[in-house]
């Protein structure tokens, strides 16, 4: 039987990503996203209801993730669901729901999209871009799509 973990998210960053090094020297970056869902409730209100969640990124993602996502900017994530419990100090078990980030596209005011996957590719510098790619950022630019506009 085939089976299917997989989230997809765009939201607002809730905070900068704080990235952490294990004991064995893997980097492990965390952060936060929230997403708003808009609706009408059965007596024609219209209501608006927040869902926060917790975002992993391990290694080079979670290093360049550290670079390109600041508190308050828009992003989207894709990856997997994993709950991880624990024993905290206390002595209480305590269980969280992160999405494990396979992919992470930085959405920026300006229309700007820096995309990077597991394993990630290092982006070229603007400065560093071929004149061709300069024209094809003046044509995406042309074309952007508002996601604020989109209703889901």
């Amino acid at each position: 039987m085939l089976n299917l973990n997989r989230a997809m998210i765009i939201g607002n960053a809730t905070r900068d990503v704080e990235l952490r090094t294990t004991p064995n020297g893997k980097s492990v970056a965390s952060f936060a996203v929230a997403t708003n869902r808009r609706y009408q409730d059965a007596s024609g209100e219209r209501r608006e209801e927040v869902q926060f969640h917790e975002i992993v990124a391990w290694g080079k993602l979670g290093e360049i993730a550290e670079q390109i996502i600041k508190k308050g900017g828009k992003v989207y994530v894709d990856g997997r669901i994993q709950t991880r419990s624990w024993e905290g100090q206390d002595g209480n078990k305590r269980e969280r729901t992160e999405i494990i980030a396979e992919n992470i596209i930085g959405l920026s005011s300006r229309g700007d999209v820096t995309e990077h996957s597991e394993p990630s590719q290092a982006s070229q510098s603007p400065a560093e871009q071929k004149p061709a790619d300069k024209d094809k950022e003046d044509q995406s630019k042309e074309d952007e799509i508002n996601l604020d506009d989109i209703p889901f």
